[in-house]
């Protein structure tokens, strides 16, 4: 995926240093570039991103609340010796 993305911001980056003004160019290399650059990025990473959620370990409702409370290994606040 990210072969695609270099090879398209060189093509645009060539494309935009050939504009005949700063701005042109600057606008060039935003909206032919930048912005698709990032929607094609967002769309296609949206398959890995929901696997790296699922791979999280999913936490008990028990278990946090032991660690609010500071119960989780026997441990108590100091006002509750």
């Amino acid at each position: 995926m990210y072969i695609i993305v270099i090879a398209w911001l060189y093509v645009i980056v060539l494309m935009a240093a050939t504009e005949k003004t700063v701005v042109a160019g600057l606008l060039t290399l935003i909206f032919y570039g930048l912005a698709p650059v990032a929607l094609f990025v967002w769309i296609f990473g949206t398959p890995g991103r929901r696997r790296a959620r699922r791979r999280l370990p999913q936490r008990s409702t028990d278990q946090v609340v032991g660690e609010v409370v500071g119960e989780e290994d026997g441990r108590h606040a100091k006002g509750d010796q």
